[in-house]
């Protein structure tokens, strides 16, 4: 496991921003359409990180017109353009899946002050 540690050392991204369970974050995603690439934005909640390493990923929630959307994002991706924290949130679990049955005001996490 110490080879691959040092093969993908350098792969790993060191860009981004500390993030942790219950951050609203925007995620900038580059996305291909033909010959084009732009930017697209998906904010969200942010639920569970998973894995470590090279292949950590995060699932955002968001809701979009009243149903429940969730992305997996590998975070060394270079397909991420960029990770922004729009605010904390105030949570004691490291998942936070019980989201996903609640619906309106019940699905937003306090915000840590």
């Amino acid at each position: 496991m110490d080879i691959l540690n040092a093969i993908t050392k350098d792969q790993i991204r060191t860009d981004l921003p500390e993030l942790k369970i219950g951050d609203t974050l925007k995620v900038y995603i580059k996305v291909k359409e033909g010959n084009r690439e732009r930017v697209q934005l998906f904010e969200g909640t942010l639920i569970s990180r998973k894995h470590g390493g090279i292949s950590e990923t995060i699932t955002v929630r968001r809701l979009a017109s009243g149903v429940g959307v969730e992305k997996v994002f590998p975070l060394n991706s270079p397909n991420i353009d960029r990770i922004e924290i729009v605010r904390h949130g105030k949570v004691r679990r490291a998942k936070l899946y019980y989201l996903r049955d609640r619906v309106g005001k019940a699905a937003k996490v306090k915000e840590q002050l």
